[in-house]
């Protein structure tokens, strides 16, 4: 009976013990779950840290970058209401009118200034004062017409009047009509600053020859021509090279944005997204003298961060520009586009030596082999599409025109991807050489996605 009592104890005893063993060691697996949610709540934490700091840098960046930017705004804010308070007073009117008092006759240019003069003291709301501009416009040749009636428009705007400035009046960083080297846009209206004499056609570059006439002595991108009344002019060699565009062009030597560039390391994590809706249309197609040109009919984009930008013309580079650690290719095509505020876009396309290119075999097809007005071939279309890479990998930075005048402001996007062209294809280009050389970097940021 005790040995069957001893033996009950026992088995109790065990059982305890078993059950006592399984529930320490329940508690301990939960108690090392609990450690490991605590673990990966700690990571994420640290990640969401780093990511708020990333993020408080960045906005401190842009911060610091508005305010570098403020600084000249308000500079320029200075200057329009100088601008404003000098021709509201009626001072340089009353002074112009003392000393053409003094003359028997007045040139008709000289009526064209007096009346625009006239129109920023009164307004441009005074009846008289806009007959007698009208009246003096007719007496003189389209060119003077055009450039006195922007002169007038854009400063009667910056006086704060209600005037609706011409597209071929906007300054270039704004205007419609350049591209990345100042050219007319794809719809054929003119750079503010060129001549509007119907003999000459605007390069790809937003500029007539040196006095808007063929130069039958020069050659395709060394072009030296000029008269007494010629409008600065640039080649990619000899007198008017690149290192000289600064005497006539000054912001192409003191510019501190110029393009292109060398597409070398640190670069900084771009943010932005990349895509293009290019459409088949008509092909209108031109050799300006410095490049071949394509100008698009409306309806193709670029978007970046979504915001669309127009796609003018597109023109080809040889070598290309950009370099890629010190490395150019055979070629670059540079795609134009526009925003609405005016932005200026640049899409640069890599051309390296490989297999035959359809797209350009169709352009190189039809272009003109000497300097001249736009061609349309009947019944050849052109989807600028096919020259874009399927990969929309690139690098960025903010840049310039890479030919004269160089205004800066213009955004570059080079893609990563190269295309195909054939040796012989870039042997057919007519200039053998237009490309810039590379500027100088002047700490801007490259952003690479």
């Amino acid at each position: 009976m005790k040995r069957t009592i001893v033996e009950v104890l026992l088995a109790l005893a065990l059982i305890g013990a078993g059950v006592f063993g399984w529930l320490s060691w329940k508690q301990a697996q939960t108690a090392k779950g609990q450690v490991t949610e605590l673990q990966a709540a700690s990571e994420e934490a640290a990640k969401a840290v780093t990511a708020s700091k990333a993020a408080i840098t960045a906005a401190e960046e842009q911060v610091a970058a508005l305010e570098e930017q403020l600084g000249p705004l308000q500079n320029k804010v200075k200057e329009l209401d100088a601008i404003k308070g000098a021709m509201s007073s009626g001072t340089t009117l009353a002074d112009l009118e003392a000393a053409y008092k003094t003359q028997k006759s007045l040139s008709a240019e000289r009526q064209v200034g007096l009346g625009a003069l006239r129109m920023l003291t009164k307004g441009g709301d005074d009846p008289a004062a806009l007959e007698a501009f009208r009246a003096a416009l007719q007496l003189t040749d389209l060119g003077s017409r055009k450039n006195t009636m922007c002169a007038a428009q854009i400063a009667l705007a910056a006086a704060g009047e209600k005037v609706t400035v011409m597209s071929e009046c906007l300054p270039q960083a704004a205007h419609g009509a350049p591209d990345a080297h100042g050219k007319p846009d794809a719809h054929g209206k003119p750079d503010a600053h060129a001549n509007d004499d119907k003999a000459a056609k605007p390069d790809a570059h937003g500029k007539p020859d040196a006095h808007g006439k063929d130069d039958k002595h020069a050659k395709p991108g060394d072009k030296k021509g000029a008269d007494a009344h010629a409008a600065p002019h640039w080649s990619y060699a000899g007198d008017m090279g690149p290192d000289r565009w600064g005497k006539e062009f000054p912001t192409c030597a003191k510019g501190k944005s110029q393009s292109p560039l060398d597409i070398v390391g640190p670069f900084v994590k771009a943010r932005t997204s990349l895509s293009a809706e290019y459409k088949e249309g008509p092909l209108k197609i031109l050799n300006n003298g410095h490049t071949i040109q394509v100008n698009v009919p409306p309806g193709s984009k670029l978007r970046v961060d979504a915001k669309p930008y127009d796609l003018l013309q597109f023109h080809f580079h040889r070598p290309s520009e950009e370099k890629i650690e010190g490395k150019p290719m055979s070629m670059v095509v540079h795609f134009v586009h526009k925003g609405a505020d005016g932005k200026l876009v640049v899409l640069g396309v890599l051309l390296k030596e490989g297999n035959e290119n359809p797209g350009i075999k169709t352009l190189w097809a039809n272009m003109p082999l000497e300097e001249g007005p736009e061609v349309a071939p009947d019944g050849v279309k052109f989807n600028p599409g096919s020259l874009l890479p399927r990969e929309f990998d690139f690098f960025s930075y903010e840049g310039s025109l890479t030919t004269p005048p160089c205004t800066e402001g213009v955004t570059f996007f080079i893609l990563k991807t190269t295309v195909n062209v054939a040796a012989a294809q870039v042997t057919q280009f007519p200039f053998k050489i237009n490309a810039r050389p590379v500027q100088a970097r002047n700490g801007r940021d490259i952003t690479m996605n």
